[in-house]
């Protein structure tokens, strides 16, 4: 990390959620992993596990099932973008912060696309990291500024070249009135603690609706559920 951490565990205003939330950091470089363990602990995360190598994170992934993956793109035996598929594919619960040097736009992109939550910057301070595993955590996409609107025009470019239609696909599912709501609010790239603000109801209850939606439109991530609302035009409704 850039900087030192400067988080009290003992300040009473700290979220008491954070001791419950499991997060995996996964990185090459032992001492810059062991040092972003270190920081989260520190904040109070339950780190319960850390790996080195792109199969090496599959395997233990898959046996301490953590709530957030905090990722490297760059890894041996198997590219962090393809870890990042691989286990979101087979846990869509799984929330992934990809933390990289790399700021490039074809690397961003890869991420989400991959089933990436966020994507932040190594250049990024230990106080910003530990805010972002937390906003990870609670669904919100976290990104390193200038990157953002990046990924929105992105989904706005994916949604013109719609996936193709097959003679046998089944009537849409349909949505209420509220999973409508939220879907247009997502769409338009706000996060589930603006939306929860926006209608007036909790976090929780829009993590539900997200996920009720994601289960009726069998889609697997943020990524397709945005992407699924702007090819219906719901992000300029």
């Amino acid at each position: 990390m850039s900087e030192s951490t400067d988080v009290n565990v003992n300040d009473p205003n700290r979220p008491n959620e954070l001791h419950e939330t499991r997060v995996m950091v996964v990185d090459d470089h032992p001492m810059w992993r062991d040092a972003v363990a270190r920081d989260l602990a520190a904040a109070g995360f339950d780190v319960v596990a850390t790996a080195g190598d792109g199969p090496e994170a599959v395997r233990r992934a898959h046996a301490v099932t953590p709530d957030v993956l905090v990722l490297d793109l760059n890894l041996p035996g198997m590219p962090g973008v393809q870890v990042c598929k691989e286990l979101v594919g087979a846990n869509p619960a799984l929330r992934v912060l990809v933390l990289s040097a790399s700021g490039e736009h074809a690397d961003v992109l890869e991420a989400v696309k991959s089933g990436a939550t966020g994507y932040l910057l190594k250049s990024a301070g230990a106080q910003e990291l530990i805010d972002a595993v937390r906003r990870t955590a609670a669904g919100d996409p976290v990104f390193t500024p200038g990157l953002a609107g990046l990924v929105l025009g992105e989904y706005r470019r994916l949604a013109t070249d719609p996936l193709p239609a097959t003679s046998d696909e089944p009537k849409a599912p349909q949505l209420t009135d509220r999973e409508t709501e939220v879907l247009r609010l997502v769409a338009k790239g706000l996060s589930y603690k603006q939306i929860a603000e926006r209608l007036v109801i909790s976090h929780r209850t829009v993590q539900n609706h997200v996920q009720n939606t994601l289960g009726k439109l069998q889609l697997h991530n943020r990524v397709e559920l945005v992407r699924y609302a702007i090819e219906r035009g719901l992000d300029d409704a």
